[in-house]
C-alpha cells in the first residue's frame, strides 16, 4: 500500500474512532433538550458539535502525518498548518463551551420578574466572567500560533534578554487597555452597576443593557444605546434606582392658588391610587413644599415596584390632578393679581 493510502486509511480510522463519542454526545443533547428549555438545548447543539467536528477533523488529519510523510519538508509545512488550525478549533470549542455553560447555569434566574436583584447580580457576574475566560483564550490562543513560528520565536528570546526595557515601554503603551480591563474585573466583584439596573448617566436615563469587559451598554429609555468605558462607573459619579431595590419614590409637583383647599387633593389623590395599576400601596403624601409670592407648591410623594411603572404613575397621577383642578377648583390656577387705584382729579 502507497504512503498516500495508508495515511488516508489512518485518518479515517482515527476519525470514525473520534466521531463515534461525538455522536454519542449529539444524541445525549437531544434527550436532555426534553428536560430543559428547547432553545438551550438547540444551541448547544447548533453552537457545540460543528467546533468538535472541525476538532476531531483536525486530529485525525494531523495524528498519522509522520508515520507515512514520503517528504518529511512537506510534512512539516503540513503539520504546521495543521497544528495552527488545531489551536484555532480547540480555542472556538471553549469560547462556545464557555458560552454555553454560562447560559445554562443562568437557566434559574429570571430577569423578567419584579423583584429581580438576584438574577441581575448573577447575571451580572457571570457576564463579566465570561468576558474575562474569553480574553484569555483567544489571548493564550494567538500566543500559542504566533510562538509555532521560528522566526517570531527567535524575536520572543531576545525580548526576553531585554525584558526591564520592554516592559516598561508595553506598561506604558498598554496603560489604558490595563487600567479599562482591571475596571471590568473591579465592576464584576464590587458591582456598583448590573445588568437591568436602572441608571442616569450623562444626563440620560436607562437601563444597562451589557457589561463587557472594557465597555458598558446603556439602553435609553427612547431605544438609543449608549456606549461608555468600564472606567466611566468607576471614575465619575451617577445614580443608580436599583442598587439594592427595584421600589422607588416618585414626585409630581402642582403649582396653585392660596385659595386651593389642600385637604381636596389629599382626597382626590386616594380616589387616583385607589386600584391603580402602577401604585404598590407603600407611599402616598401630599404636602404644600414651597410658597411663592404668587403661587404655592404642592408635592404629591408616590411609591412604586420598579422606575417604569413611577413613570407611568407619575404622569397619569399629574393628569389626573390637573384635570381635577380644571373641573373641581378653576379660581385656584395660577394667577397674577393687579390692583387698579383712582387718582383724584387734579393730583
Amino acid at each position: 500500500m502507497s504512503p498516500q493510502l495508508q495515511y488516508i486509511a489512518g485518518s479515517l480510522l482515527i476519525f470514525v474512532l473520534l466521531l463515534v463519542p461525538l455522536l454519542y454526545l449529539r444524541r445525549r443533547l437531544r434527550q436532555w433538550g426534553e428536560h430543559m428549555k428547547e432553545d438551550v438545548a438547540r444551541a448547544l447543539r447548533r453552537r457545540l458539535v460543528l467546533p468538535l467536528f472541525l476538532l476531531i477533523a483536525t486530529v485525525a488529519a494531523r495524528l498519522p502525518l509522520r508515520l507515512v510523510a514520503p517528504e518529511p519538508e512537506l510534512a512539516e509545512t503540513i503539520e504546521h498548518l495543521l497544528s495552527i488550525l488545531l489551536i484555532v478549533f480547540i480555542s472556538c470549542t471553549l469560547v462556545q463551551a464557555v458560552a454555553l455553560a454560562r447560559r445554562a447555569l443562568l437557566l434559574r434566574y429570571d430577569l423578567g420578574v419584579r423583584d429581580n436583584l438576584r438574577a441581575r447580580r448573577v447575571f451580572t457576574q457571570f457576564k463579566v466572567l465570561e468576558s474575562i475566560v474569553v480574553f484569555l483564550i483567544v489571548l493564550v490562543a494567538l500566543s500559542l500560533v504566533l510562538m509555532s513560528f521560528e522566526g517570531i520565536r527567535r524575536i520572543g528570546v531576545s525580548l526576553l534578554a531585554s525584558a526591564g526595557v520592554a516592559g516598561v515601554v508595553i506598561g506604558f503603551a498598554a496603560q489604558k487597555v490595563i487600567v479599562t480591563i482591571l475596571a471590568g474585573i473591579q465592576i464584576a466583584i464590587t458591582q456598583p452597576i448590573r445588568i437591568d439596573d436602572v441608571v442616569i448617566v450623562e444626563n440620560e436615563w436607562g437601563w444597562i443593557d451589557e457589561i463587557n469587559l472594557t465597555y458598558v451598554v446603556v439602553r435609553i429609555w427612547d431605544k438609543r444605546r449608549l456606549v461608555l468605558p468600564t472606567t466611566y462607573f468607576i471614575e465619575t459619579p451617577f445614580q443608580n434606582w436599583t442598587r439594592s431595590s427595584a421600589e422607588i419614590l416618585g414626585t409630581v409637583f402642582i403649582y396653585a392658588d392660596y385659595t386651593l383647599p389642600v385637604e381636596s387633593v389629599r382626597q382626590e389623590l386616594a380616589r387616583i391610587l385607589e386600584n391603580h395599576a402602577y401604585w404598590d400601596g407603600q407611599v402616598s403624601n401630599v404636602q404644600v413644599t414651597n410658597a411663592s409670592e404668587r403661587t404655592v407648591e404642592i408635592r404629591i410623594l408616590l411609591s412604586a415596584a420598579d422606575s417604569p411603572s413611577a413613570w407611568n404613575l407619575r404622569v397619569d397621577v399629574r393628569e389626573r390632578m390637573l384635570a381635577f383642578l380644571q373641573r373641581q377648583h378653576p379660581e385656584c390656577l395660577p394667577r397674577a393679581r393687579v390692583e387698579l387705584q383712582k387718582h383724584k382729579a387734579g393730583s
